[in-house]
């Protein structure tokens, strides 16, 4: 179930609690939710029961460790685009970071790290996840616009005249009967509405896309191009 965009869960994975708790207290004020996992396993079955905005993982655990629980998160559909922050020790051998790279991890931060530094780059994707929440809503929105309220009946089949009698003639209102020119003018109206509505929110999706265009933002670009879409044919739709 995807939480609340306010919530952004974050998960931190360390095989010892004091690491946990030093983790979460350095957290905690940027998200009400942070999830702990002792393992490689224990983080795996997390982030398959709930979404996370960013996970950190220790590199040193027994068992599986930080690097083979990265390479495990980012090869499942369900978990892959979520980024990962390694943490490690200052001892330690200088091809890590390269290969916490190669494994798909977003950052790499030597312990003890500056907790400022943490969590302004915890908070980076914080930021990135409730842009994404916001873009998808926006989304919404302008699919529920352009459908409208409901989908529309299937057309009838036109029935064809009978040549046998002549088709009935119906005048057309006279321009000065009341209503008539408030009645053909309502659909465009409506239509300048509608269209005036869908471009505000391109714009505020527009200003989204550009605050995240150095990050990673996996499916905006197909969002996107679906809206596109969809007002173009809107716009055929009242062209012809």
């Amino acid at each position: 179930m995807t939480p609340p965009p306010d919530t952004a869960p974050i998960l931190i994975v360390d095989d010892m609690e004091e690491n946990l708790v030093a983790l979460e207290a350095v957290l905690s004020s940027l998200t009400p939710k942070v999830v702990r996992a002792r393992s490689g396993e224990e983080a795996l079955k997390a982030m398959l029961r709930e979404e996370f905005a960013v996970v950190l993982i220790d590199v040193l655990m027994p068992g599986m460790n930080g690097f083979e629980t990265a390479a495990n998160i980012k090869g499942l559909d369900q978990t892959k685009d979520v980024p990962i922050i390694l943490l490690t020790g200052a001892s330690v051998d200088p091809n890590y970071a390269y290969r916490g790279y190669t494994v798909g991890a977003a950052d790499f931060l030597i312990k003890p790290f500056d907790p400022w530094l943490l969590r302004t780059k915890v908070n980076v994707f914080l930021d990135l996840y409730r842009k994404n929440h916001q873009l998808a809503s926006q989304a919404d929105q302008l699919k529920r616009l352009l459908t409208g309220p409901g989908e529309a009946p299937p057309a009838a089949e036109p029935r064809r005249p009978d040549l046998r009698e002549p088709a009935p003639h119906r005048p057309a209102p006279p321009a000065s009967e009341p209503g008539a020119r408030e009645a053909a003018a309502a659909p465009t109206a409506g239509d300048e509405a509608r269209l005036s509505d869908i471009a505000s929110r391109l714009v505020q999706i527009e200003l989204l896309l550009r605050d995240a265009r150095d990050l990673e933002a996996a499916g905006l670009a197909d969002r996107i191009v679906a809206l596109e879409e969809a007002v173009e044919r809107l716009m055929a739709g009242r062209e012809a």
